[in-house]
Parts: structure tokens; C-alpha cells; sequence
């Protein structure tokens, strides 16, 4: 659903007569709703119960895709991508079941067959929007997905039973709000930038109101009885060091898949692309998709053998090798067919290793909260790196003009650099870990349940 639309941007924008800038705003909507809503829903199914508001996380997904598939002004479109943008509430929830409900021995497999569809899902959304248009038209985007979204909401109510961990307490609206407007300026700002420019009065302005509401948003959190994200959960060095990560490798493959179809589409009279079409410039990126969601589903089995963080850093390796490839190598289809290959292999790794990471080391009843603000963080570090890549992309192009080549070597350059930061930031993810043979994963004190946790699950063996 995030990605569906990135191909089409022009074709909807064509659909509903509106402007570039505009059109831009169906994705934006649904970015900034699920950075919002991702560790609200977290939160309230640690509070309230994760089956039940999985469910509610479908049903508002089934009719944000029905009001988008009927509506004939962009302002609809827009309103019913920010409903759709609730969605992002899946994956803390669907994580927290698991850590609830699964055998200790295959919790870190069911994670990662989680993690590795939700990140091959991103893909797959690129592949199947041409194939889709090219059939019946853009509605179809959204009639598909609701039908799948409705009978998936049906499944979840009758076949996931409700978890019985619950985290008692209010929901904390002082932090709901701050959250909610400094990701709002944050990711506004970052997504405009392009358009307004970067030292634009706005962006300026946007950015160090986000910072600031940001700090005061920490300060609130941190001395509210009932918060809405637990700031001492947040200082486990197993959690901030992997969302750090998390937001750098959100960098990069945000960015490759905002602006590889876009060079894959360019006409061979630029000097470089392949003058493809929509659906033949996503069957390129198919394996991306396909070695992501196999490997992701392998992540679990290795990261039981050898730890996650040891899958974690061998993941970033990989995808090191695939966005340098893709700098230095990109005049033949069958480069850009190798380094998709690469970067899946890596990605999917990566991605379930992360989110295993998290989950382990966070107390049960904190499960949907923590997953929930890692996956907001690679979504922001997403916007930042899509961004970013814009700018560098269309520096010194004037208006309707083809990027040069040098643009996308240069921002290819730039995922690079991003992907080395990530790699080294791994290495700082808790490697060993105790495995107390008497003491209760579900009894023992927060700060040592990670460890508990991990340990256990890691069979004693190092990170």
C-alpha cells in the first residue's frame, strides 16, 4: 500500500487534474499518517488487546482503500490515503502476538517471515502497479487491496486468538499530540524540501520546530505516568543503537525505489537508461521482492544458530556490495539485474534481524510499542533518504527537463555512504549475551528482560 502508488504518481495526476506538487501529497498522506498512528496502535493493543485492534487496523485499512478507489478530486484521494496510513499499525501488533503467543524456540522464524513479507511487500508494490494500470486503470490500485484487506480482517477476527498480555494504564494525549506534530513537520519539511528547496524559510522553519517539539515531546514522555512510548525503554542499548540502523538502512531502500524505476524509465536519447516502460522497469526490481522475502524468511534460522546481530551486520555487508554496484554500474540491464539480487539478499536479512533485535529486547507488554517506533523510524529515515536523492537527483535541471546521468551516480554514491554509516553504527548493537537458567522471561525486572529474552532465544550464543 506504501509503494503501490510511486509508479503512477503521473498517471493519477493526470486522472484527477491536478498539479506535480500536488499529486506528491498521496504518498506524503500516507507517510505522515502511519508515522503517527504506528506506535499510537502499538500502544493500544498493548493496552487494550493486539488481536483486536489488528482487526481495526484492517478495517480501516478496507476503507481507506474503497474511499481511494472511488474518489474523483485529489483532496479525496489524499484524505483516503491518510485512513490507509492507520495500516502501519500492522506490523507492532503482529509482532507483539507473536512475542505473546508463539513457543520461545520459534518466535524469532515467525518474525522473520513477518519482517520479510512486510519489506519484500514495498517491492512487490512497484512490480505490480504497471502490470495493474496497464490492465483496468489506477483505481484498481486500491479496489484489489481493499478486497484483500477485507477478507484479511475477517481471517484476523476469526482465526488469531487475542493475546492476554496487557500493559494497564491511559493512553497519554499530551505525547499523542506532540508526537503527532513533530512527525508532521519533520517529514513535511523532508518531503517538500525538493520543491521548496532546502534553505527555503519553510523547510528551515518546519525542521526546527519538528527538533524542538521533538525535545519537549522526550521531556513529556519522560515524566508522564502513563506514556505513550517509555523513554527508559528507549535507552536499551539494544533498541536505540538498531534504530539507528533502522533509520539508515531506511535511507537507502526508500530511495531505490523512488528513483531506480524513474532511471529504468528514462529514454535512451538522455545518454543512459533504457527507455522501459512502467511494468518492464518493475520486473527488473522483481528480484529485489523475491530473494528479500526468501531470505528474510531464512533470518530467523540463522539468527537462532549464529545471533541477529552477526545476520544483522552480514546483511549490511551485503547491501554495501549491491549500492555500490549500482554506482559504478548501471549501463547494462543485467547490472541493475545483479545488484537487485544483491540488495534483496541483504535487505532481507537485515530487515528480520532488526525487528528480532527489538522484540527481544523490550518486556512483552512493550512489544507492539517498540516494534512499532523502529518501523517509524526506517519510515523517516525513508523520507529523508527519498528526499535527499530528489535533490541530488534534479540539482541544476530546469523545470520538465531529464535528470543527467551524474544525478543518480551521485545519489546511488550517497545510499552508499548511508549504507557504510549503517554498517558501522551494527557493530555497536549488544553483542553477548547471558542466558540465566532459572529466572522468568515474563517475571523479570524491565531492564533485564531483554537480556533474559535474548539470551534465550539466542541458545546463549553471541549477538
Amino acid at each position: 500500500m506504501q509503494s503501490l502508488v510511486i509508479p503512477v504518481l503521473p498517471t493519477i495526476q493526470a486522472g484527477l487534474h491536478t498539479s506535480q506538487n500536488t499529486v506528491t501529497w498521496v504518498l506524503t498522506a500516507y507517510l505522515l499518517a502511519a508515522a503517527i498512528f504506528t506506535p499510537i496502535m502499538g500502544r493500544l493493543g498493548d493496552m487494550y488487546g493486539k488481536e483486536r485492534l489488528l482487526v481495526l487496523t484492517l478495517i480501516a485499512l478496507t476503507l481507506g482503500s474503497l474511499l481511494a478507489a472511488v474518489a474523483s478530486s485529489i483532496t479525496l484521494m489524499i484524505v483516503a490515503r491518510a485512513i490507509q496510513g492507520i495500516g502501519g499499525g500492522v506490523l507492532p501488533l503482529a509482532f507483539g502476538l507473536i512475542r505473546d503467543e508463539f513457543p520461545q524456540e520459534k518466535i524469532l522464524g515467525a518474525i522473520g517471515v513477518i519482517a520479510a513479507l512486510a519489506a519484500a511487500g514495498a517491492g512487490v508494490g512497484i512490480v505490480l502497479a504497471g502490470p495493474i494500470v496497464d490492465v483496468f486503470n489506477y483505481h484498481w490500485l486500491f479496489w484489489i487491496p481493499m478486497v484483500v484487506m477485507g477478507l484479511g480482517a475477517i481471517a484476523a477476527h476469526l482465526v488469531i486468538p487475542e493475546s492476554e498480555v496487557r500493559t494497564p494504564g491511559k493512553l497519554s494525549w499530551n505525547g499523542v499530540i506532540l508526537l503527532s506534530v513533530w512527525l508532521v513537520a519533520l517529514i513535511l519539511a523532508i518531503s517538500e524540501a525538493p520543491t521548496w528547496g532546502w534553505g527555503s524559510s519553510r523547510v528551515i522553519g518546519l525542521i526546527v520546530a519538528g527538533v524542538v517539539i521533538a525535545g519537549l515531546w522526550i521531556y513529556v514522555e519522560a515524566h508522564s505516568k502513563n506514556p505513550l512510548i517509555d523513554m527508559h525503554m528507549m535507552r536499551i542499548p539494544a533498541v536505540w543503537t538498531t534504530n539507528l540502523v533502522a533509520f539508515l538502512v531506511g535511507v537507502g531502500m526508500y530511495a531505490v525505489f523512488a528513483f531506480l524505476p524513474e532511471f529504468l524509465q528514462t529514454p535512451h536519447s538522455a545518454g543512459y537508461g533504457f527507455g522501459l516502460s512502467i511494468t518492464r522497469s518493475g520486473l527488473l526490481l522483481l528480484p529485489l521482492s523475491v530473494f528479500m522475502f526468501f531470505f528474510g524468511m531464512l533470518s530467523g534460522r540463522l539468527s537462532r544458530r549464529y545471533g541477529s546481530k552477526r545476520v544483522l551486520v552480514v546483511g549490511l555487508f551485503v547491501d554495501l556490495v549491491s549500492f555500490f554496484l549500482l554506482t559504478v554500474a548501471h549501463a547494462a540491464q543485467w547490472e541493475i539485474l545483479l545488484a537487485m539480487v544483491i540488495e534483496g539478499i541483504g535487505f532481507g536479512l537485515a530487515f528480520s534481524s532488526m525487528s528480532a533485535l527489538v522484540v527481544v529486547a523490550v518486556p512483552p507488554e512493550q512489544t507492539g510499542v517498540a516494534s512499532g517506533m523502529n518501523a517509524n523510524i526506517r519510515t523517516i529515515g525513508g523520507s529523508v533518504g527519498a528526499a535527499v536523492m530528489s535533490s541530488i537527483v534534479t540539482s541544476g535541471v530546469r523545470a520538465g527537463a531529464v535528470p543527467r546521468e551524474s544525478g543518480y551516480t551521485h545519489g546511488f554514491l550517497l545510499l552508499t555512504v548511508a549504507t557504510v554509516f549503517a554498517t558501522f553504527a551494527a557493530f555497536f548493537v549488544p553483542g553477548r549475551r547471558p542466558t540465566p537458567s532459572t529466572r522468568d522471561t515474563k517475571t523479570a525486572p524491565h531492564g533485564e528482560l531483554g537480556i533474559v529474552a535474548a539470551g534465550t532465544l539466542a541458545g546463549g550464543e553471541s549477538e
